[in-house]
């Protein structure tokens, strides 16, 4: 029996749900307004299903643009499935929650930084904070690489424009 709460896991698994939420909302209603999303999550993960091209390129990390260009947006308790265009090529994507690394919304400038299972925490880095400058066509997929941010995204962050990002390490503990 644990002589503690493991309050990090109980604000994972809430943070999971808020994104969970967000989007079964958007696979009922569609995106309303500006709206849309970049989704972070670790492609290594188990139960993340992408294809293997992908995985070649990004064998670790991807983020993926919900915008313009995506169809067959499910969500279930455990995962979302969604259907984006490379190369001009409808592919489906399977990725379980816990593989999630971030979530933003640059039109509102809300993100959230999670911390995928089986991760340590030091592996982690923040997403980018990128703003498109006009319609995405998920052509071209988008890695969380720093050197692969644009140069206005990377100053707007330095200047703040990511405050609405929740990074728990700022509460944790050093444990030693």
């Amino acid at each position: 029996m644990k002589n503690s709460i493991d309050y990090d896991q109980l604000v994972q698994k809430a943070l999971r749900g808020v994104v969970a939420s967000v989007l079964k909302k958007v696979s009922i209603e569609g995106l309303p307004g500006r709206h849309h999303f970049y989704i972070a999550f670790r492609t290594d993960h188990p139960g993340v299903a992408i294809p293997e091209h992908l995985r070649a390129r990004y064998p670790e990390e991807i983020t993926i643009v919900l915008q313009h260009q995506y169809w067959d947006l499910n969500v279930y308790e455990d995962r979302f499935e969604v259907a984006l265009s490379f190369n001009k090529k409808p592919e489906t994507l399977v990725v379980p929650f816990e593989a999630l690394s971030g979530f933003m919304d640059p039109s509102v400038q809300f993100g959230l930084q999670l911390q995928p299972s089986g991760v340590p925490a030091a592996r982690i880095e923040p997403m980018p904070a990128a703003v498109p400058d006009g319609p995405e066509t998920m052509d071209a997929p988008k890695n969380t690489a720093k050197d692969e941010a644009p140069k206005e995204a990377a100053e707007e962050a330095a200047t703040g424009a990511a405050d609405n990002v929740v990074a728990l390490d700022v509460f944790r503990k050093n444990a030693k």
